[in-house]
């Protein structure tokens, strides 16, 4: 008996000691990239700038935490950032509703109220592979586990970058899936001296590290939490925009944590981020995760051997201190916020402030124009006329004063009236208009005080305002919210098929972590609408309510650089924006990634191109980005069928410009487009180029 049970437990013991294996068959000796394997340590350094580089040593025996040292080299001497911490994931799975509304597509879902467990991803070291993959080298660890999930654990390693990105890459069976996921570092013997990280209102906390502090979840600006010591600081952060699943609120809600027993379920102190799973309570969808679909649960990190301060410094970087860009030739335009200052303050006699904050946090952000979608059902849009023009008054007004020859704020509405599903109203200068008229009522009239006052019955009377007012109008929150079904439903109709309904909007509807771009509902829109003959234009939407400066305001938003020069004068109109837009002279970008010039055969988007005989065409692009790009795609459609040209970019590095030449074949094609994505998944894509 005493012999069995020795036997067992050297078994055992054989079992927990054996070797990993590690496939290197992928792995290619260039780059200045080295890997050595040694019994169950890997070690891999990478260049990070010149003449430095980043080290991680990696412990595969299972009852060791995986990464035994990460470094970072100064002056040629490689200094220990961290040490002996594990990875920890905790996956929370739901069930979304794939029935009362759009499939995959729904918003309206409120999977925090319907039954969820949260579990602890389990890692099982059992085997390893290095890759190199254009300029970056990837090391595969299985396996990753929980509830119904399984995959393998990936890190990534980005030359020209101390930066790395850590995943765990599952997928399940199981249909009607919904998932949220938090993530770290963790270590039973931490060996950082401070946490650091940025409040809502801009200043930086230092705490000592306490091993025992109990698990507390952070408030803080740039999505970043820091672990530092004498020898340098890790920032750890999510993608920038696609950790965020989609709400009508920039809410800040606490998406990183920090201590002991995170949730209950990490036991050891680390730091990490996080998602709410309540949101702000009102409707919640979390991710998408279709069956076999690899969802990345994944968060970056950055090594630095300065001080936490200058290492945020950097972090912030990626995002451009989390604002947009100016660019020579354009200004930025966001649309669709709800602010409802005219109604909340304004109408409600409340004292109106010289300028109110929301305006500084537009302009904080780069943001130079700004469309409102105000009186989201809290005004008078069908009367009394009276009330009516008066909340227009206030409204245009209020424009007025806090516009300046650097900054615009633009009246708009989302009338949601006469059309069908939700859309979006803008006029190039103020115009009163009402929602109602009786049939014995005339389209039009003189008022004394208000000048032209329209009032509309019907769509084709909405029509007929757009055309005499040089209005646009677009589908909001295209195939999904309340457009659901739309603008499918209504694209035999005269006002959809009229050159003053622009098209659609763009937003990272649904949340889905498997996608290596955000937001296809409406991409895939944006080539049905061009296949179906219509000149149509695709614009960035926030959809937000509330915009202060606490909120996580740059996770949930998005730009549309317009190609016009300068600003025009409010007082004077805007029509050279509404011109932009109408004309797609303009492409659409999280921030990230900027596409400054884009031409087909020397046209330029927008326009059209009779192409050669042969088909054959150059596709120009100017590209400037921040994290390493994934891909470009030249997307294109014949009136029935679209077709998709993918170009592998991962031979790039973060930070960089570059002019890119693409040859392709258009030949048969009616139009044609080019997306561009990074390895956070942010992107910008352009609009059309029409092909004859």
């Amino acid at each position: 008996m005493k012999k069995a049970f020795f036997f067992l437990l050297l078994l055992v013991t054989v079992i927990t000691q054996a070797q990993v294996p590690v496939d290197l068959a992928g792995f290619q000796k260039k780059n200045n990239v080295q890997v050595t394997h040694s019994g169950n340590q890997l070690e891999v350094s990478w260049p990070v700038k010149v003449k430095e580089k980043g080290k991680i040593i990696l412990n595969l025996d299972q009852n060791n935490p995986l990464f035994t040292s990460l470094q970072l080299s100064q002056g040629g001497n490689f200094q220990e950032i961290a040490a002996a911490l594990d990875p920890g994931f905790i996956l929370t799975v739901g069930k979304r509703d794939l029935i009362s509304q759009n499939g995959w597509n729904i918003f309206f879902d409120k999977t925090h109220k319907k039954p969820h467990t949260s579990h602890l991803v389990n890692f099982t070291k059992r085997n390893a592979s290095v890759k190199t993959v254009g300029s970056r080298t990837v090391i595969r660890i299985s396996e990753v586990q929980a509830a119904s999930f399984t995959g393998a654990l990936e890190i990534t390693l980005y030359n020209g970058s101390p930066l790395f990105n850590v995943a765990a890459v599952m997928a399940t069976e199981v249909d009607s899936t919904a998932i949220l996921y938090d993530a770290g570092l963790v270590s039973k013997a931490p060996t950082w001296q401070t946490i650091a990280w940025s409040d809502t209102q801009d200043k930086l906390q230092t705490i000592p590290l306490n091993a025992n502090q109990a698990s507390e979840a952070k408030a803080v600006k740039y999505r970043t939490i820091m672990g530092s010591g004498a020898k340098g600081t890790l920032a750890l952060f999510p993608a920038p925009h696609q950790y965020f699943y989609p709400l009508d609120e920039a809410f800040n809600l606490k998406f990183t944590w920090l201590g002991k027993n995170y949730r209950e379920l990490v036991p050891d102190f680390g730091i990490g981020i996080r998602q709410d799973l309540m949101g702000d309570d009102r409707y919640v969808p979390w991710f998408n995760a279709p069956p076999k679909t690899q969802q990345r649960l994944n968060f970056f990190c950055l090594l630095s051997t300065d001080s936490p301060e200058k290492t945020l410094t950097t972090v912030k970087q990626f995002t451009h201190n989390d604002t947009y860009l100016p660019l020579p030739g354009y200004k930025t335009m966001s649309s669709h916020f709800h602010n409802e200052f005219i109604m909340k303050v304004v109408m409600a006699n409340k004292p109106v402030p010289e300028k109110p904050t929301f305006v500084d946090v537009f302009k904080n952000t780069g943001v130079d124009i700004v469309h409102l979608g105000e009186f989201h059902y809290t005004a008078h849009p069908k009367g009394p006329d009276e009330q009516r023009l008066q909340e227009l008054q206030a409204l245009f007004e209020q424009c007025k004063r806090l516009s300046t020859d650097k900054f615009l704020l633009l009246p708009g509405e989302e009338p949601n009236e006469f059309f069908g599903g939700h859309w979006l109203q803008f006029f190039p200068k103020p115009v009163y208009w009402i929602m109602s008229r009786k049939p014995e009522m005339p389209f039009v009239t003189q008022d004394a005080r208000y000048g032209k006052v329209y009032r509309i019955g019907d769509k084709n009377d909405m029509l007929k305002l757009l055309e005499v007012e040089n209005g646009l109008a677009w589908t909001a929150h295209a195939r999904t919210k309340g457009s659901t079904g739309y603008p499918d439903k209504y694209k035999e109709e005269a006002f959809f098929k009229s050159e003053r309904f622009m098209g659609a909007a763009w937003k990272n509807i649904p949340g889905e972590l498997s996608e290596p771009r955000l937001s296809k509902r409406v991409l895939d829109l944006m080539d049905d609408m061009a296949n179906w003959g219509l000149k149509k234009h695709v614009i960035a939407e926030a959809d937000l309510f509330t915009v202060e400066p606490e909120n996580e305001m740059y996770a949930h938003l998005n730009v549309n650089y317009l190609q016009i020069d300068k600003l025009p004068n409010y007082d004077q109109g805007w029509q050279t924006i509404l011109d932009a837009m109408q004309q797609g002279k303009f492409f659409v970008s999280t921030g990230e990634v900027l596409l400054p010039t884009f031409t087909v055969n020397g046209k330029k988007s927008g326009e059209t191109l009779t192409l050669p005989r042969n088909g054959k065409a150059t596709i120009a692009l100017d590209v400037n980005w921040t994290f390493p790009l994934t891909f470009a795609e030249i997307i294109s459609g014949d009136g029935k069928q679209v077709f998709r040209e993918k170009i592998d970019l991962q031979q790039t590095q973060a930070f960089g410009k570059q002019n890119f030449k693409f040859n392709t074949n258009l030949k048969g094609k009616k139009w044609v487009r080019v997306e561009v994505w990074d390895a956070a998944v942010n992107g910008a894509f352009t609009q059309q180029v029409w092909l004859e």
